[in-house]
């Protein structure tokens, strides 16, 4: 994070602590800088992460929040992220809910709903007996989720690895950029930076749209597991594509779709959605689960800066990137076990 170019850039701080009664760090904000552009103009904006506040310096977010909503030289401080109980703080730090009309909106695509359900029972189970199921360790894993799958892509989709500064994808984020609409910075250089995070157990799908030669649509997910007894989930984490191709979209939709069964995912994801996205989106919007309900996106705008309505974000504007937990490592090993303790006890 503290490679983070933007961050480096802007020279903005990584976050605030707040010291408790013993001088250690009892209360904290991550601060996700970004780096935007609009047209050849570059600006900044920033998110906040990991709000974390314990008891013996309850309160301490007001001074939190407000120092990270205040920061100078951003456009916007934003939290796309934020849960049902902490939301109402954003308000009071002068951050309002947005984008209208899909603030709250969250769209997911059933996949396995057998697992969904066992998701639910697990759930239910740990509001009964949280100490007992808490010791069942991580469950709902499935071979596939440590596996390397082979896709299905539909035509014109391929799996995109290649981030060199000259590249197809380079010149997919050019014309991204010449199209005038306010931008989180996609160059190669950035997403080398966060293709490179230590945390991930398995490298983000990053999918390309491809129409003759060039690139025209580009998609990133990653599959993620929010606690023990959840099921896992194929996230995406971007979704952009040009204007003039109506087609790239859709069709990398499909791609993910297909993608999140061979992968192992209960269900595909997409945690932000704007206006933009999901008239763009088409028929994948339609009958689909809607999720969320709160207003999880919050922003709170710079006087002066550009015209809101220009920008159009998705998860990747946002924390999901780096806060999603990813499938724990070697999950293979996890679901091989329970029947390899069976086997030793049958033995015995």
């Amino acid at each position: 994070m503290h490679a983070n170019p933007a961050r480096i850039s802007a020279g903005a701080p990584a976050g605030w602590v707040v010291d408790g009664p013993d001088g250690q760090p009892a209360g904290h904000v991550g601060n996700l800088v970004q780096r935007f552009w609009l047209n050849d103009q570059s600006l900044h904006g920033a998110t906040g992460f990991s709000i974390i506040v314990t008891p013996p310096v309850r309160g301490a977010s007001t001074q939190l929040l407000g120092d990270f909503a205040r920061q100078p030289g951003m456009f916007a401080a934003y939290v796309f992220n934020a849960n049902p109980r902490s939301q109402p703080l954003y308000v009071r730090h002068g951050m309002s809910p947005w984008p209208e009309p899909t603030h709250a909106l969250k769209l997911s695509w059933i996949i396995n709903p057998l697992t969904l359900a066992g998701g639910r029972f697990y759930r239910a189970a740990y509001r009964l007996a949280p100490d007992i199921v808490s010791r069942w360790g991580e469950r709902l894993l499935n071979r596939r989720l440590s596996a390397k799958p082979r896709l299905d892509l539909p035509q014109g989709v391929t799996v995109l690895s290649d981030f060199r500064d000259q590249s197809r994808y380079a010149a997919f984020w050019a014309a991204l950029r010449a199209e005038g609409r306010l931008l989180a910075d996609r160059s190669p250089e950035i997403l080398r930076w966060r293709l490179a995070d230590p945390d991930l157990t398995d490298p983000p799908l990053v999918l390309a749209f491809n129409r003759g030669a060039g690139i025209t649509g580009y998609a990133m997910a990653m599959m993620a597991k929010s606690n023990i007894l959840e099921p896992p989930v194929l996230e995406i984490l971007d979704l952009e594509a040009l204007a003039d191709d109506v087609t790239a979209i859709p069709a990398l939709m499909d791609a993910l779709k297909d993608s999140a069964r061979r992968m192992g995912a209960a269900k595909l994801r997409i945690q932000m959605v704007s206006p933009h996205l999901l008239e763009r989106l088409g028929d994948h919007a339609r009958g689909t689960r809607r999720e969320g309900g709160w207003g999880h996106c919050h922003v709170r705008f710079a006087p002066g800066g550009p015209d809101p309505a220009l920008w159009s974000p998705t998860p990747y504007d946002g924390d999901y990137a780096m806060c999603l937990r990813p499938v724990p490592a070697r999950a293979d090993a996890a679901v091989r076990a329970p029947a390899e303790q069976q086997m030793a006890t049958s033995a015995a």
